[in-house]
């Protein structure tokens, strides 16, 4: 189950970064909120508390 919502949410941010190279090349603050969402989704993957 954990690599089924593992692929699930690659697939999904992947998606939102090739939406995001699209429609708004320069942004640097959704750049930031990538990265806080993939430490987020480490963690919890890892079984860590956050």
């Amino acid at each position: 189950m954990r690599n089924l919502l593992y692929t699930l949410a690659l697939v999904l941010v992947i998606l939102w970064f090739l939406g995001f190279l699209v429609f708004n090349i320069g942004s640097i603050i959704h750049i930031l909120l990538l990265i806080a969402v993939l430490a987020i989704l480490l963690k919890i993957i890892k079984g860590e508390e956050i």
